[in-house]
């Protein structure tokens, strides 16, 4: 009897350990769920969900925090992209690993409205993303540090 209470202790532990949000979430993947803060201000600017497509990464933005004089759209944004609902638009693509780094990628400013070239890495044991942005080479660029929400 206490064997059959011991056991059934042991596997509900395990399957709570299992099923717990930390023990779901990949912190040796970029995918997931992501807050950016704004450079300047300091306050939190969007949610980004990463997903995989066949080992390519995309981020699109899922929730933005805008200030009262901000527009939900991307008005500085050419082409298609022209206006577009800044919920739901793609603003990192193509980023592909490259040993510890995912490079090779484009990442969209809906601010500006323009993109650049994109490289991204964990930090912190995989809960911070360094988003690096750039013009040609690394070195001409900023950086952001986004941090895992899920």
């Amino acid at each position: 009897m206490r064997i059959l209470k011991h056991s059934a202790v042991v596997a509900l532990t395990v399957v709570a350990a299992l099923t717990s949000p930390a023990a779901r979430a990949d912190n040796a993947s970029p995918v997931g769920l992501w807050r950016n803060v704004d450079d300047v201000s300091g306050k939190r600017r969007a949610l980004i969900r990463i997903t995989d497509s066949n080992g390519t990464l995309q981020g699109k933005i899922e929730k933005v925090f805008l200030a009262l004089n901000e527009s939900p759209t991307c008005t500085k944004c050419e082409g298609t992209l022209k206006n577009a609902p800044v919920i739901g638009l793609v603003i990192l693509s193509g980023l592909k690993k490259d040993g510890a780094e995912y490079t090779s990628g484009q990442i969209l400013d809906p601010d500006s409205g323009k993109v650049y070239s994109s490289k991204i890495h964990l930090t912190d044991g995989g809960k911070k993303l360094n988003v690096r942005g750039y013009i040609g080479v690394s070195m001409l660029g900023r950086s952001q540090i986004w941090v895992r929400q899920e």
